[in-house]
């Protein structure tokens, strides 16, 4: 696992993101309006040499290159 950065929700991702995992922060922080986010930031790792970010509610995206996919886990599930 290789470390990456953090980012409040609501800014631009890391530019080194494929677009598929840029879209489902959007799509995630779109499905988060009306939610206090105060404070809220996204961490991305590596793992494998793919990304794997995650919100500080535990929301966890994880990046397929086969399929160019993005994987959803709230932490609800």
């Amino acid at each position: 696992m290789q470390l990456g950065t953090r980012w409040e929700i609501g800014a631009e991702p890391p530019a080194r993101l494929p677009a598929a995992m840029v879209a489902a922060v959007a799509a995630v922080e779109i499905e988060l309006a009306g939610v206090d986010t105060t404070g809220w930031r996204w961490t991305l790792t590596w793992l494998e040499g793919r990304p794997v970010v995650e919100l500080d509610d535990g929301t966890t995206l994880r990046y397929d290159p086969v399929g160019d996919s993005v994987t959803v886990e709230s932490p609800l599930d």
